[in-house]
Formats: structure tokens, sequence, C-alpha cells
């Protein structure tokens, strides 16, 4: 292990267009969890953190909303947290996947990352494992020739190639600083607010494509029941805009959102490591995402 006045940490955004595996990415390099993932674009709604601690440095990822053009007041905001995080970090890492083409949105996030000139830029090109070896090479070319980087890391979260090389990156451009966080704490995030975000995913997963906009899920209650020390209630409520959306929650005689319930639960469960009791009520908040008063309830 590295003195104490060599230790390095600090704070990493992950940035990128919505659904370029940042979320993904994350959760390989902190070795847990932290954030949800599905195919869907601006699944990820808060600056989620991450915390890796390693005999030499303490890398604290924040997963950014994906960078978008805002639709909404929602959506606004999203890009509004990501702002406030980019003036905070200590490194950017931007992630463009290997599997598409550098478009439109690629290029406004690295002009915009002219607006925090502290921070050191790191280039991540994602999902290598979706490429033959002799397409990544000139992807890596192309990336590396949009702006000035620190560097240009290759890597694959789902085949864990080159997390290593990449955190060994990012860790020397940290700057030198005891741990900021207890070294055996992985994320930020209240229980409630991650159990939250499980129920969320199992959600998603079971819609159309349009709807998992409109979902926001809310953790009201959560604690052990006393006759039974091992099981754990958990009440959640699911709003959504309006009465046709909850139909399609609920789905026929309520199957939809059992089977959403049983997935959130058994992902729940791995994570509290105790049995779940997990009651979940679909309400309507009309026009939630674009409503001010709506939003702050609800956390945004």
């Amino acid at each position: 292990m590295t003195g104490a006045s060599e230790h390095r940490a600090g704070f990493i955004a992950l940035l990128g267009r919505p659904n370029v595996g940042k979320s993904t990415l994350m959760n390989a390099l902190v070795g847990a969890k932290i954030a949800i993932t599905t195919d869907r674009p601006e699944t990820t709604r808060k600056a989620i953190r991450g915390i890796l601690t390693t005999p030499d440095a303490q890398l604290i990822f924040v997963d950014t909303p994906g960078v978008h053009r805002p639709r909404t007041l929602l959506g606004q905001r999203l890009n509004d947290t990501v702002s406030q995080v980019m003036a905070e970090v200590d490194v950017i890492a931007v992630c463009f996947p290997a599997d598409e083409k550098i478009g439109p949105g690629d290029r406004r996030i690295v002009a915009s990352l002219a607006q925090w000139p502290r921070a050191a830029r790191v280039a991540v090109v994602t999902k290598t494992d979706t490429v033959r070896r002799e397409a990544l090479a000139p992807k890596l070319v192309e990336v590396d020739r949009l702006t000035e980087w620190t560097d240009v890391v290759p890597v694959s979260a789902e085949a864990g190639s080159q997390l290593g090389e990449l955190t060994e990156v990012l860790s020397q451009l940290l700057p030198r600083s005891p741990e900021l966080y207890p070294a055996g704490q992985r994320a930020e995030e209240t229980p409630e607010e991650h159990i939250a975000e499980l129920l969320r995913e199992a959600l998603i997963s079971e819609l159309s494509a349009e709807l998992p906009h409109s979902v926001a899920v809310v953790v009201e209650e959560m604690s052990p029941r006393e006759e039974r020390p091992g099981l754990v209630d958990v009440h959640a409520s699911v709003y959504v805009e309006r009465s046709s959306q909850k139909a399609i929650i609920i789905g026929r005689a309520g199957a939809r959102l059992r089977q959403s319930g049983t997935r959130a639960r058994e992902q729940i469960e791995a994570y509290l490591g105790k049995r779940v009791y997990l009651d979940v009520r679909v309400k309507v908040a009309r026009e939630w995402q674009t409503s001010p008063k709506e939003l702050g309830r609800l956390g945004f």
C-alpha cells in the first residue's frame, strides 16, 4: 500500500448519451450493482455514486443521466444534474459505444467539456465485445480525434476486459488525498432509494417502449416485521401520469404488476440479504414530468 501522502482519491463522472453503457460500466468497476441497467434510454435519473477502494486510491464514480435534448421539465432537470456534477469532479470519462457511429449528440457532449476545464478528460470506448477486433482500431482513432484526451481506453464491462487498465488510468488522474468514504462503503444511496430503483428497473423491463419515462417510484416505508425479525416489509408507490398508464402497469387481473413485483422482490432480497414482503400501490400524479410541485415531491 502507498503512503498516506501518495494515496489518491476523487470523483470521476461518467458522461455520455443515453444508453451508452455508463451504468453497466460503473457496476463492473465497483464490483456491485449500484445503478440499475436496462436497454431503454434515460434509465438513470439521478447522479448515482459508486465507490471503488483499492490499496492506492479511492475512486468515486458518478453515473450521470444521459445528456439529451429535453422534452419535459424532468428532462431539463436531468441535464441540470449533469452540469452540477461536472463542475465538481476531478475527471470526466466520456463513454462512446464501440458498436455505434459518432453522432451529433456525441459531438455536443465533447464540445460541452470546455465548460469544465479543471477536470481531466478520458475517452472510454465501451461495449468492445460487440465489434470485431479489426473494427476497433478505426473507432479508437475516430474517438481520439474528437478532442484532446488524456487517454483513450477501450473496455467491455460485460466481458470484464480492460477494467483494471481503466482503473489505473483514472487513479493516476485523481488528486493526492486520504480516503473520502469508509473503505467498505460501495454506494452513497440510502437503502430506500436503491430499492425504489430496483423496483423501477423491474417495471421498465416489463413495459412498452414509451411508458418507462412516465414511471416514478418512491419507497414510502420500510421496516423489519416485529414478530418475524428475518422479514422486511417494504411499502412502495409507483406513480404514473394517466389512468390508462396505471392500467398498463397493473395488467389483466394484476398479472403484470405481480410479475414485476416478483422480479423486484428477488433483487431486493439479494440486496438486503433478508426475506421481503413487497407491497406496491400504483397511483396517478397527473403530468408529473412537467409539474414543479410533483417533481419536487418525487425527489427531482
